[in-house]
């Protein structure tokens, strides 16, 4: 814990909110070779996302088309792509029964004389689709996703030959046409591969003794094997789990269509979890938890292991905390581990107590999905102060404050009725005993601990001003005592040694108290400014300076006349 006692809280902050949310929303991008996932890289495709968001939009809020409509729209587009285009008749129809937004928006365009389907043909007699637009949304991809993605300059499929030959190269080898699109949009590079090499790649990976319906799930999920030569990682991976008893159904189970993997992470996640666990230890954490491999490739995994080394938690605690690991997805663990610590930044807890809190309770922190800071200290009824201290008596009271469940007021502590007892006391010092409802009124008016209000009171009586007096000055302006005693000594130092007033200039003007010393400092350089233009009498009494900061005087004047 010495590495983290040496790093400031917001440096610390600053640290894990860039390590974590952004990541979390932004992950990085893989290189695969010398190719990026990133489509930014390849200049065929257009790229906005202000057009794809309102396209987005357009799509949602566009009505249904009705049955009967919709089927002659379909067949007069399978007519002309099949008959017209040349296009194979099960690909046509393919894009006419699988494109219904594309089609929506065609019939939009289209004047409807007699029936749709002659209507339509009519229309594209004369008027050629882009027809990449159907055949993306046929391949499963929506019309916010391949709107990036259409080639530039390029209309018919007949154009890009390379890309239709290694699409057709996919649906033999057994891929639905309904998810090439996610391959598309994951892995461009693969259809851009020369005439001929991807049938190449996909039998030398059968020769490694891979199942057809595992290299199915594998490419839909993983397109990236098949950029460059064998994925010797991915090969790795495979190895090492088959040696701890998880064959390549087990592994075909746990993927998921709609993430991408990038297989070096998942490398690097295995071989520190070899150093950190005894071979049965790896395979039941692995067995009970394999998010902790194929969530994010492993990202949460491993960022969560750099985050708890950067509090100084040691690799045993750090293992035994993966052993004790909750049922939840590893982001969400990770999501709820830094939402706890920014909870407690919010409060104002001490580094140290955080760095504490952290290390002991990681899992529990990991498992708490808790409310907003300001929500929990309402609810709680309770200051910051108090509510660090309860924590750190009570951390596993934080399982108690997570979203879904009723918040239960925390109970009044003998400091709060003793704080009371004072604050109370201070007030019927002051005179407010005589009338209820002033009493009620003083209580919220004064902000504080009756102990810190009497701090408060006595800093300006021992700088030098009579009890009465000062009491005076509080029943008029009340809200010079809701700040700290440090502020108000500051105040007074300014007024005296800065500006050359004396002490019982404040009987007249407590208010002066209420102001920032920034507003004072800009308010006297602006009196002086005046006394140098002979604008303003050289030796004005306070009484009638202070009305300078009762005016709203543009502060670009102050900061000239400074």
């Amino acid at each position: 814990m010495t590495h983290f006692r040496n790093l400031r809280k917001p440096a610390i902050l600053k640290w894990a909110s860039s390590c974590f949310f952004e990541n979390q929303l932004n992950p990085p991008v893989f290189v695969m070779g010398s190719f990026h996932l990133s489509q930014r890289q390849n200049p065929r495709f257009y790229r906005s996302k202000g057009s794809a968001v309102a396209v987005k939009r357009e799509v949602l809020e566009a009505p249904k088309i009705p049955q009967a409509t919709l089927k002659e729209a379909q067949a007069a587009l399978l007519e002309y792509l099949h008959w017209t285009r040349s296009i194979p008749f099960m690909d046509a129809e393919n894009m006419s029964k699988n494109s219904p937004h594309f089609l929506r928006n065609l019939l939009k365009k289209v004047n409807i004389v007699k029936d749709v389907r002659s209507s339509m043909a009519r229309f594209l007699r004369y008027r050629p689709i882009n027809e990449f637009e159907p055949f993306f949304e046929s391949l499963g991809l929506k019309p916010w996703e391949y709107t990036p993605l259409l080639p530039r300059n390029l209309m018919f499929l007949s154009d890009d030959s390379l890309f239709f030959e290694n699409y057709r190269v996919l649906c033999q080898f057994g891929i639905e046409r309904n998810k090439i699109g996610r391959i598309y949009k994951k892995a461009i590079q693969v259809f851009q591969l020369e005439s001929g090499a991807l049938p190449l790649k996909l039998q030398a990976y059968q020769e490694l003794v891979l199942s057809h319906s595992f290299m199915v799930k594998i490419i839909v999920c993983s397109p990236c094997v098949l950029i460059g030569d064998i994925d010797m990682k991915f090969i790795k991976v495979l190895e090492i789990l088959r040696s701890m008893g998880f064959d390549n159904a087990w592994v075909q189970e746990h993927l998921s269509d709609q993430d991408s993997y990038n297989w070096g992470l998942i490398l690097r996640v295995l071989s520190i979890f070899s150093e950190m666990f005894c071979g049965n230890e790896l395979v039941r954490l692995i067995s009970q938890h394999p998010g902790l491999l194929f969530e994010g490739s492993g990202y949460a995994t491993f960022s969560l292991v750099g985050f708890l080394l950067k509090f100084g938690l040691p690799i045993d605690q750090i293992s035994s905390m993966f052993l004790q690991f909750p049922k939840i997805q590893v982001q969400q663990f990770v999501s709820n581990l830094i939402k706890c610590f920014v909870f407690f930044h919010e409060i104002e807890m001490e580094v140290d107590w955080i760095a504490k809190l952290v290390c002991s309770y990681t899992v529990l922190l990991g498992s708490c999905r808790l409310k907003k800071t300001n929500s929990l200290l309402s609810n709680l009824n309770v200051g910051k102060k108090r509510l660090c201290k309860y924590i750190q008596e009570n951390p596993q009271e934080l399982s108690k404050w997570v979203i879904g469940l009723r918040i239960v007021p925390l109970p009044d502590s003998g400091e709060n009725i003793e704080s009371k007892r004072l604050k109370m006391k201070f007030l019927l010092d002051l005179g407010y005993g005589e009338n209820p409802n002033m009493m009620n009124k003083a209580f919220k008016v004064f902000r504080g601990r009756g102990g810190e209000l009497q701090e408060r009171f006595d800093s300006i009586v021992n700088a030098g001003l009579d009890k009465a007096d000062v009491s005076e000055m509080v029943t008029v302006s009340p809200q010079i005592l809701n700040q700290s005693k440090t502020v108000i000594q500051s105040k007074i130092d300014i007024l005296v040694n800065e500006l050359g007033y004396p002490l019982s200039s404040l009987v007249s003007f407590p208010s002066f108290l209420s102001y920032t010393t920034e507003r004072v400092r800009l308010r006297m350089a602006m009196y002086n400014w005046l006394k140098d233009h002979k604008k303003a009498e050289p030796d004005l009494a306070f009484e009638h300076h202070c009305c300078m900061f009762r005016q709203n005087i543009p502060e670009s004047i102050c900061e000239s006349s400074s």
